[in-house]
């Protein structure tokens, strides 16, 4: 049973996240916090960074509630270098879109043609005005793939292959043209509205350049890519004010935009799901993208393992820079191995403090419902107890466990990760669940 994240030294509401903290936007201090509030063991942490290292990383940075609680650059890096996001910069693009559609500027229902014009593509006019703004956010647009160059943004290089909605497919050069939808519908450059819109308020650096082909690449130094993500992780919002105030919108960008590829939004990848697709395969694979992270995280991941974890139920937000760790189109390997050692971070429970722990079987974890604890065959003694408790500690549910395997209903319980400690007159067990 894999060990999921549990920040029981930081308390927040029981159902919800804490209170962000978020930093000044003219400077550049940010407040930290010490790993050890968070019962984080020093050699567990340099773990972390040796396999970050290993992996030709050049900045990582995590945020609890906001806060720095790890920062490690690798080979000369440091707070101000600037790097790409590759596609992990699409997700800024759908910020950018949603804050077009609030202003009343566009509309993702409408034709893609309304902003860029007709021929646009060489399908048949019918066929291009089928093609939506909708359908550029969510890799659905029936454009042919198939193709030599799939960042080539002509009209030569775009035919229909199908109907729009009618397939998944993680194909660039239909994700680049919304670059120009939204100075089409704004009036404005990219990295003009960008500033205005994102950047004033967030103070995230960085602009859009054009890299070979490909017209719609940001750059930035790590820590504006983990101002985005606290964004993010807080669903929009800046202390207080509303960068994205679109809730519709929003909610539909981190969740399941339509019924190919349960695991991806609009331009974000999505955790928890049970089926997945990934980028360069129409094939759809079975369990989690990312089976490791809780399954409430969203990922804007791109080419060459550049990463942003957010895991909004706890808090959590993460961010890595790097070089190609493997042949992986985005590797999403390393980001399920970052968070294996993310999730060993925590310390051994003190013995003296439960006189010896035992790991607990849980399952099904995740769970909506039933959860039973313990393996198939093992009797706990008649006099054991059970206490389930929430990210903060507190004690939700207490469990009076009769012989054999002990079965709870923990419908009731908010989304989230909980603890589980159960002491009989043999010994003491703990495992972690997630409830979704």
């Amino acid at each position: 049973m894999r060990l999921l994240l549990l920040f029981s030294a930081v308390c927040f509401w029981l159902g919800a996240k804490a209170q962000s903290y978020f930093p000044p936007i003219q400077n550049l201090e940010w407040e930290t916090l010490d790993p050890e509030e968070l019962n984080w063991c020093p050699e567990q942490v340099e773990a972390l960074y040796d396999l970050l290292d290993e992996n030709d990383t050049k900045a990582f940075i995590l945020l609890k509630d906001g806060r720095i609680v790890l920062e490690q650059y690798f080979d000369n890096f440091t707070q101000l270098t600037p790097w790409y996001w590759a596609s992990a910069g699409k997700t800024l693009t759908a910020a950018l879109v949603g804050i077009a559609q609030e202003e009343g500027l566009l509309d993702i229902n409408n034709p893609v043609s309304d902003y860029l014009g007709e021929g646009w593509t060489s399908c048949d006019s019918l066929e291009e005005s089928a093609i939506t703004v909708r359908h550029q956010l969510t890799m659905t647009t029936g454009l042919d793939y198939n193709v030599p160059d799939q960042n080539c943004t002509e009209p030569i290089c775009l035919t229909c292959l199908s109907e729009p909605g009618s397939f998944w497919y993680y194909y660039n050069a239909p994700y680049t043209l919304l670059k120009d939808v939204i100075e089409s519908a704004t009036g404005q450059t990219i990295n003009q509205y960008n500033s205005s819109k994102v950047q004033s308020i967030t103070g995230m650096t960085g602009s859009f350049f054009t890299i070979e082909s490909n017209s719609n690449v940001y750059f930035s130094n790590a820590r504006s890519m983990a101002r985005f993500g606290l964004l993010i992780a807080n669903e929009g919002l800046w202390n207080g004010t509303a960068v994205m105030g679109d809730a519709d919108y929003f909610q539909n960008m981190v969740t399941t935009s339509q019924g190919l590829n349960e695991a991806y939004g609009y331009l974000w990848w999505l955790n928890g799901t049970s089926t997945f697709m990934v980028p360069g395969t129409p094939f759809v694979f079975p369990g989690m993208l990312v089976p490791d992270a809780p399954a409430d995280c969203i990922v804007a991941a791109g080419m060459n393992g550049q990463f942003i974890n957010v895991v909004a139920s706890e808090g959590l937000v993460w961010v890595r820079m790097g070089e190609a760790p493997g042949n992986e189109l985005v590797p999403l390997i390393l980001n399920n191995l970052i968070w294996q050692k993310i999730n060993q971070l925590e310390c051994t429970t003190n013995v003296a403090e439960v006189g010896g722990s035992v790991a607990l079987d849980l399952y099904p974890n995740p769970t909506t419902g039933i959860l039973h604890m313990g393996e198939s065959g093992h009797h706990f003694s008649g006099d054991a107890e059970a206490l389930i408790l929430d990210a903060s500690g507190k004690v939700v549910m207490t469990v009076k466990p009769s012989e054999g395997i002990t079965s709870v209903d923990v419908s009731a319980l908010p989304a989230g990760t909980y603890l589980v400690r159960l002491q009989d007159r043999n010994a003491a067990y703990t495992g972690r669940f997630v409830k979704l």
